[in-house]
């Protein structure tokens, strides 16, 4: 440490606790924070606003989660949201649970009571339990904050975990005594994020590099398949520049669809399942990207990829835990997806010219070729005219009246499958879901935590009427700190999933002869009506209510137009809407793959 350090750390200023932790991540460039307001930190929601910061305050502590979730995964920096101690992160349980399965970068910070009657409880105390027990089992850390003197050291262990590894959930409580308590402290203690943690990407050994260059070169043909960590290094570009120099196609996880404009001849989209399947088996060598190859990878096994003893498998990661866990690899490679790509594509640019790529240019004319024709077999769904609408409408009426880089969020059962199918990505990363999780509801918040990234374009949800029921109030939330989000509801009042799953486990031969079973045939599966145009209204948001497809453009004209939030609620037929495209594919997924 050099003289002017040493001093530095000797001077104190006189500061409450909740501004040391504002200041800290206003250095690591947090310009939002998503939670409700509450005096347990008020010492700290009072310190944002100097800092730069805005409060983003929901009706309820999970859709914080879920806007800060959203926010992390669309700009790629850090997502914050708060909870107050007992009730508050109680409720914002659900949402943590999700944005860690989904790999979002979030660091929840929470309130406990203060110092002497927590960690450990001394028993009665109000509003009060074991916050870091609960969710250390569902994030990537979770700790809490002992004593003053160890604020800022905490805080900074906290920060250093949210950007090591795979993003993922990271808690930090802190005793209300210490967020509004006044202490000196040294000014040294809020540093520059490259004082307390790696702030460069983690890269791969050059030979390895090298090897896995040559190993591709000699590659019949090869394929490529992206997961989620392209998406979270930001490397779309190097993505489609590696497509284009293999000649090879890219298939992705469900929940790195958005990774490549589907348009580029390079991409086979996950919605066409059997081309999909053909791409992944025919090819000789693959590398895997950022991608764990889960149960809807189908654990990267035969017969949905090829054989290992005829496919080799090159797996690059950040997480050495994922690293030959479902499939055993020729290559295992620990590093941000980016780096590794750059570094690829300059040994790749040394061999570029001698090879042959004549057979693999074929095998991509061919796959381009079915996706094609499944496309069109789709698009056969919106002859249907009828009213009320038939769902595969909504998704790509809503691609054709919506600006080219609107983003996208898809929630729900049935509503999900129809909106991913029926929707093509043209702008990288303008897609949001729970793919890992099938959350409901939580995207009403997302496409608010959306809009809060990109106030300048527009963006709209997809949604359904199951789905939306979860947390309506975030219309509200929308018109209060006018995001002019627009909702689609697509509504069948059923739990249309539900329903046609139990109908097949039920009476399966009356379900494929008259396609529909009664209320009194299933169990709970039949909803009531909510009008949500009304609902929207009573919120001060823009609503409409269409049940004709030939309505469907203009009523997103005139939300859009409104300047305001607004909700449209979609009369969709309940029959037709149960029968989603790939059924059976999203059955089978949930079997271990029998080769």
């Amino acid at each position: 440490m050099n003289l002017a350090a040493a001093v530095l750390g000797q001077i104190k200023t006189t500061v409450k606790g909740g501004e040391v932790v504002a200041r800290m991540l206003a250095a690591e460039g947090v310009t939002r924070v998503f939670g409700i307001m509450d005096g347990t930190y008020l010492g700290f929601c009072a310190a944002l606003k100097p800092q730069g910061i805005e409060l983003v305050t929901p009706r309820h502590e999970s859709s914080a989660a879920h806007m800060a979730g959203a926010y992390a995964q669309l700009t790629g920096g850090l997502g914050v949201c708060i909870a107050s101690n007992g009730p508050g992160v109680a409720n914002v349980l659900p949402g943590v649970a999700v944005e860690q399965a989904e790999g979002h970068r979030v660091l929840l910070i929470t309130s406990c009571r203060r110092v002497g009657i927590v960690y450990p409880d001394r028993g009665g105390a109000y509003q009060s339990f074991p916050q870091v027990e609960v969710t250390r089992p569902m994030t990537k850390w979770s700790g809490t904050v002992p004593s003053m003197d160890r604020l800022a050291e905490l805080t900074r262990r906290a920060l250093r975990e949210c950007f090591e590894g795979r993003p993922g959930v990271v808690h930090l409580d802190i005793p209300e005594s210490l967020f509004n308590g006044v202490y000196e402290l040294p000014l040294e203690s809020v540093r520059p994020p490259s004082s307390y943690r790696v702030t460069t990407p983690m890269e791969a050994p050059a030979e390895q590099v090298r090897a896995v260059a040559r190993w591709l070169d000699e590659a019949k043909l090869p394929l490529v398949h992206a997961g989620s960590g392209v998406l979270s290094a930001g490397a779309s570009a190097e993505l489609a520049e590696l497509a284009e120099v293999l000649a090879a196609p890219v298939t992705t996880s469900w929940a790195a669809r958005a990774v490549i404009d589907e348009r580029d001849r390079h991409a086979v989209p996950m919605i066409y399942v059997r081309t999909v399947n053909e791409a992944r088996t025919k090819a000789d060598r693959v590398l895997v990207l950022g991608s764990r190859l889960g149960e809807t990878d189908w654990w990267g096994k035969a017969p949905y990829w090829g054989d290992p003893a005829a496919q080799q498998v090159a797996q690059v990661d950040i997480d050495a835990d994922t690293l030959g866990n479902t499939r055993g690899v020729r290559f295992a490679v620990r590093s941000d997806a980016k780096t590794f790509l750059r570094a690829l594509l300059g040994e790749l640019a040394r061999t570029r010219g001698s090879v042959d790529l004549s057979r693999r240019e074929a095998h991509l004319g061919e796959l381009r070729a079915a996706c094609v024709a499944r496309r069109a077999e789709l698009d056969r769904n919106r002859d249907d005219a009828s009213v009320p609408m038939h769902s595969a409408h909504v998704a790509r009426i809503c691609q054709e009246t919506f600006a080219e880089d609107a983003i996208m969020v898809a929630d729900g059962g049935n509503t999900t499958i129809w909106a991913q199918f029926f929707h093509e990505v043209r702008k990288v990363g303008a897609l949001v879901g729970t793919p890992k999780m099938g959350m409901l509801g939580a995207g009403v918040s997302q496409a608010l935590g959306a809009q809060v990234a990109f106030p300048g374009r527009q963006v709209y949800c997809v949604i359904g009427d199951g789905a939306m029921g979860f947390h309506p109030q975030e219309i509200e939330t929308a018109v209060r700190h006018r995001l002019p989000v627009v909702y689609l509801v697509l509504c069948d009042k059923q739990w249309g999933m539900v329903k046609i799953n139990q109908s097949f486990a039920l009476k399966p031969v009356k379900t494929l002869v008259m396609k529909s079973l009664g209320p009194d045939e299933t169990i709970n599966a039949d909803l009531g009506e909510i009008a949500f145009d009304a609902l929207a209204r009573s919120m001060g948001a823009h609503g409409e209510r269409v049940a004709d497809p030939r309505g469907l453009a203009g009523a997103i004209r005139r939300s859009l137009a409104s300047g305001r939030p607004a909700v449209i609620h979609v009369d969709v037929d309940p029959v037709k809407h149960m029968w989603a495209p790939e059924l059976k594919t999203f059955k089978d997924m949930h079997q271990e793959p029998k080769a």
